[in-house]
């Protein structure tokens, strides 16, 4: 509830971005990190963005098939992939699903999100950006924009639902999501 995934999001949809990267791919992790899995949608999703590819579809369940087929059709193009909601933080694992991705063009890039620091250090060729939680008057001001259609309450008519507003944005703590 953070807002990694919306700033993701963003970055992912930005129109500057579109024109960097010859293609862009998004897959949610989650907590049920399978790396065949993550790999096989990948590959699927770089081959439906890319015309020269074919557009088979892998049924292979072969970690190693999956790996040459995606660095095969991500060699010499600048990338983004953006895996959303990572939670393994095992080393090899993530070793075997980046290493089909050194041969891409300079510039591609990997966005991870992650609830967890421990997954955002495993990961250490990338810098980590934390994301802190919002300020109580910023929880506030969020809050009250969409419960009263304005960030400014009338003091005189509403000083009551101000006071119970701010305890709400308060116990929010910090997340917009929550808000």
């Amino acid at each position: 509830g953070g807002g990694k995934t919306t700033l993701a999001q963003l970055v992912y949809n930005d129109e500057k971005v579109e024109e960097y990267f010859d293609f862009k791919v998004g897959v949610c992790v989650s907590e049920d990190f399978d790396v065949v899995r993550v790999t096989k949608s990948l590959l699927e999703s770089v081959v439906r963005n890319t015309p020269s590819a074919t557009s088979k579809v892998w049924e292979s369940d072969n970690l190693d098939i999956l790996r040459v087929e995606l660095k095969k059709n991500s060699r010499e193009k600048r990338f983004l992939f953006v895996l959303d909601d990572l939670w393994n933080d095992n080393y090899n694992d993530w070793d075997e699903l980046v290493s089909p991705l050194i041969d891409g063009k300079p510039g591609s890039s990997v966005i991870i999100t992650t609830r967890q620091q421990k997954v955002a250090e495993m990961a250490k060729t990338f810098p980590i950006y934390k994301l802190d939680p919002l300020s109580d008057e910023d929880c506030w001001s969020i809050l009250s924009k969409h419960a009263l259609g304005s960030d400014e309450c009338d003091a005189s008519k509403n000083i009551a639902l101000e006071e119970i507003g701010r305890k709400i944005a308060r116990k929010c703590g910090g997340l917009p999501l929550a808000l």
